[in-house]
């Protein structure tokens, strides 16, 4: 994603959300969340971006925007066992699991690169001309969407990896979330100030839901409510949409710098990681929201990953004066 960080910004903002929060509730907050470890990314200098997880081997791919590579954390071990060089500000990364593939997008140049999921060898790529960026994979379909350029979802069929459709946007896409029950993908188009509602299987768009905030990054679907959750930075907010009709159901504030946002359906919360250096957890209850912790984390720390499978969170922390990059792992309670 765009709008690097900005140091200055980031602690004014922790100092400015610190001030208005009890002290108690400024230290480590495990009443919703645990800190259950820390892996030690290395030598990683800049911004994180986003990650995925290939499962069947329980490994997380993480993207090193600001280094130029992308980690693969071996979650057994809690040690990196391989990094791949020689990408160009990777965005996002997704594994899909019928092609045994790992995809890498990149913002410099446009590309998406793939590789083995056994030894990470480079089997190939494509160029989508600009500013590659999130991927999702729909293993159902056995497809891989990137977002990428002024406006843009590109699909790829997993076995071939050849593109076989692009459906056209108003704007770049940020977080984009497939619907699998309707069909649809909905996506976040932060300069538009909207969200597009598009048809996924023959790309068309289907509707355009006007935001009235800025800073649209992280989105997540609720399908067992039929709720659009919507992440604002400004100001910082969550926001509910219901997926028939785009109509506003519920807000709630939010942690500053959002940038990823993951529903815990065990236990009706809402984790929303943000670069202020906190995790939100939020209480979901029928079309209600409420925060019911503020799990502090590190300055930039902004990307999570939650995977149900494991029941984990996992947070990027960049590598500060204080600390290297690392990869925090939070257990959820109870």
């Amino acid at each position: 994603m765009k709008h690097p960080f900005r140091w200055i910004l980031t602690v004014s903002v922790c100092v400015a959300m610190l001030v208005g929060i009890p002290a108690s509730a400024r230290s480590a907050d495990n009443t919703a969340l645990q800190l259950e470890a820390k892996i030690p990314l290395g030598d990683v200098r800049g911004r994180i971006d986003h990650m995925a997880i290939d499962l069947k081997r329980q490994r997380l791919i993480v993207a090193e925007l600001g280094n130029d590579t992308v980690s693969i954390v071996d979650l057994a071990k809690k040690s990196v066992i391989r990094r791949i060089t020689g990408l160009k500000e990777p965005q996002g990364v997704g594994y899909e699991p019928s092609s045994d593939t790992l995809y890498a997008a990149n913002a410099r140049d446009g590309s998406v690169k793939w590789f083995a999921g056994d030894g990470y060898k480079a089997t190939g790529g494509i160029d989508l001309g600009a500013d590659a960026d999130n991927i999702r994979v729909d293993a159902a379909a056995k497809r891989v969407i990137i977002g990428y350029g002024e406006g843009g979802l590109a699909v790829l069929d997993a076995a071939t990896r050849k593109k076989i459709e692009d459906a056209p946007l108003k704007a770049h896409p940020e977080s984009f979330q497939l619907d699998s029950g309707s069909g649809r993908i909905f996506v976040n188009l932060p300069d538009a100030r909207a969200v597009a509602v598009v048809d996924g299987v023959s790309g068309k768009q289907l509707a355009i839901w006007p935001m009235d905030k800025g800073g649209n990054f992280a989105m997540a679907v609720d399908s067992e409510r039929n709720q659009l959750l919507v992440v604002f930075r400004s100001p910082p907010e969550l926001e509910a949409f219901s997926t028939t009709d785009g109509k506003k159901l519920a807000s709630v504030d939010t942690c500053g710098d959002v940038d990823d946002v993951f529903i815990d359906q065990k236990r009706s919360r809402i984790y929303v990681s943000c670069g202020a250096a906190f995790v939100d957890v939020l209480e979901i209850s029928s079309v209600s929201y409420r925060r019911i912790a503020r799990v502090p984390t590190a300055p930039g720390a902004r990307t999570s990953f939650f995977a149900p499978e494991l029941d984990r969170l996992f947070v990027a922390a960049r590598a500060t004066s204080a600390e290297g990059a690392a990869i925090w792992i939070f257990r959820p309670l109870p």
